[in-house]
């Protein structure tokens, strides 16, 4: 009887199994279409990608090897290019390079590059507050304080791994600006910073202990 019963059960779970896949044919269809279109969308796009990326390779390198001998004017246009690619590798060399050797001359266009970096680039959040406290040391030269520690606010307030170089640099910004006082504020935060960069911590140690201890 027992026997049976595990029989006829057996029976019932099949013919609804049969009878849900008979009833929901067409929607299951759909649903393995979707997902097949989606496994190929991904591999055609990393495809697309991995392909766009030894593109940009080859410009920036053509760029970078032919600066000097080459036409200035379409290098700098082919690297601003590569820059607008927003890449999150070939984007910030290129703009390094044009700032390195001088070929962009306008700060308000390296500004207007460092922030496509920057917000259009999808970086990795260090590799993003890196490049903005490098944004930060572009402007020291020529920035007022104001537009210097706005540059700098998602890294001063943050834990991030470039909070050190970046209260420094303000340091350094003030100390030479005859603000001893600000100056002062932001040498002793590197101090009391859990994570500072330890040879960023002894510079600012130096600073204090030298010129700012009275």
């Amino acid at each position: 009887m027992d026997e049976d019963i595990t029989i006829i059960n057996t029976n019932t779970r099949a013919e609804k199994i049969k009878n849900f896949f008979n009833n929901n044919k067409k929607k299951l269809s759909i649903f393995i279409s979707v997902i097949i279109l989606i496994i190929f969308g991904y591999f055609i796009y990393k495809d697309f990608e991995k392909k766009n990326k030894i593109e940009l390779a080859n410009r920036y390198n053509f760029a970078t090897i032919n600066f000097i001998s080459g036409d200035k004017t379409k290098i700098k246009n082919e690297l601003v290019d590569i820059v607008n690619e927003k890449d999150r590798t070939y984007s910030p060399l290129a703009l390094y390079f044009l700032i390195d050797n001088n070929i962009i001359l306008e700060n308000n266009k390296i500004n207007e590059l460092f922030d496509i970096v920057i917000n259009e680039a999808n970086l990795e959040k260090e590799i993003k507050n890196l490049i903005i406290f490098k944004k930060a040391l572009f402007n020291s030269d020529f920035e007022t304080e104001n537009n210097l520690l706005q540059i700098l606010h998602p890294v001063i307030n943050s834990n991030s791994i470039w909070k050190s170089h970046a209260l420094y640099l303000m340091g350094e910004y003030f100390y030479f600006k005859n603000e001893k006082r600000k100056s002062k504020e932001f040498f002793n935060q590197i101090i009391i910073l859990e994570n500072s960069n330890s040879d960023i911590k002894l510079e600012a140690q130096k600073r204090l202990n030298r010129d700012l201890s009275e």
